[in-house]
């Protein structure tokens, strides 16, 4: 049975492989991405057509998106929680600009699967590499902000 820096590990190996990567998540498994929410998209996907369908997405906005091994960092391990750090490198489609992502990494096994990967990663990279005009594209902000 996979502990829980297997299955990370597993994980960020094959997230070129949308159907791969989900296959590790338990059928009722979640991944979240708490701070996709200040871009307004949804930040929790539920069991493996959700979450193989979020990792098709990121591919469509970075084809050659892909974690870097040599910049894995466990931090914390145990059989069934690992918390960690991992960079992302990718080009985006839409304006060709490379982004270069730190991702944390929370994840929770149970019974060799992921019950729960929670990842964070800096929203103002994403939009300063999607966006035309980077972050000026997002807008002034209103009266009340939320990160979560």
């Amino acid at each position: 049975m996979k502990n829980s820096k297997t299955l990370l590990l597993d994980y960020l190996a094959s997230v070129r492989d949308p159907e791969r990567a989900a296959s590790l998540f338990a059928e009722d498994g979640t991944f979240e991405l708490p701070f996709l929410r200040s871009l307004g998209v949804e930040p929790r996907y539920n069991g493996r057509r959700e979450i193989a369908a979020l990792v098709h997405k990121l591919l469509e906005l970075y084809p050659d998106f892909a974690f870097a091994t040599e910049d894995t960092r466990i931090l914390i391990e145990t059989p069934e929680k690992t918390f960690a750090e991992y960079v992302a490198h990718g080009r985006a489609a839409a304006t060709g600009r490379t982004a270069h992502h730190l991702f944390t990494g929370y994840l929770v096994a149970e019974a060799g699967e992921i019950k729960l990967l929670r990842e964070t990663f800096n929203p103002l990279t994403m939009a300063q590499a999607q966006l035309p005009n980077g972050a000026a594209d997002v807008g002034p902000p209103g009266d009340e902000l939320h990160s979560f």
